[in-house]
């Protein structure tokens, strides 16, 4: 983790840097680069009678670095090195055995407080950038779009009932993980939208009765820009 740290300040300190000069840098200004947003996590593609529940989200947050390519500033490309939480409630049961992980979809006669999956991930967001900014406004609008890429640093099935808690690593979720991306919004608040392209469980993992198990998360929600 401190590794990842010192990469972080060592890669992007010079743009914080060089904001700080003086007002006769006002015309290299740069724009919204660390970020913190929250989403609400949608599961699509789920096998027959899957359904969610209870409310699955998401925290995000990093440091994009500003990438202008015109003289006004306002059109570039943006690279980052973030970091995401996300877990996905659902009535799919996984249960560690002898040779793996079983998943079994709970009916509606199962009682229980909570079933998720959930992820860490180390993420690199890639944009490109427009917006209405200068270097004395604060108020603009904004259009960021691209993709993020992404790797699981770990993932846990958990379930929750009144006489039960299983808990342990799950080890069939896609470590790689790439998405496309969309934001746009003006001044503080900014619409997020993320599609994965891949699919949440890796290839060959199914139910216990044969269903492939191909969620595809689709995450929608708000970031903030800072900086």
């Amino acid at each position: 983790m401190r590794s990842i740290i010192l990469l972080m300040v060592l890669f992007f300190c010079g743009p914080l840097c060089a904001q700080e000069v003086g007002e006769e840098l006002d015309m290299k200004y740069l724009e919204d680069q660390f970020y913190l947003g929250t989403t609400y996590n949608i599961v699509l593609n789920r096998p027959e009678n899957v359904t969610q529940r209870n409310f699955s989200y998401g925290l995000m947050g990093g440091f994009i670095r500003d990438i202008p390519i015109n003289l006004d500033r306002n059109i570039g490309f943006g690279v980052g090195l973030g970091y995401a939480y996300n877990n996905y409630y659902t009535n799919l049961f996984a249960n560690e055995i002898a040779d793996g992980i079983e998943y079994t979809v709970l009916d509606k006669s199962v009682s229980y407080k909570r079933n998720k999956v959930d992820t860490h991930v180390l993420e690199v967001p890639l944009q490109f950038r427009w917006r209405t900014s200068t270097a004395s406004t604060y108020k603009f609008w904004r259009v960021y779009a691209g993709m993020k890429l992404g790797y699981v640093l770990g993932s846990r099935s958990k379930f929750v009932s009144d006489n039960e808690k299983i808990s342990f690593k799950n080890n069939n979720i896609e470590r790689f993980r790439y998405g496309v991306v969309l934001n746009f919004g003006y001044s503080t608040f900014n619409v997020h939208a993320y599609y994965a392209l891949n699919a949440l469980f890796k290839d060959g993992v199914v139910t216990v009765e044969g269903d492939p198990i191909e969620f595809v998360p689709l995450r929608l929600g708000i970031v903030f820009y800072i900086l």
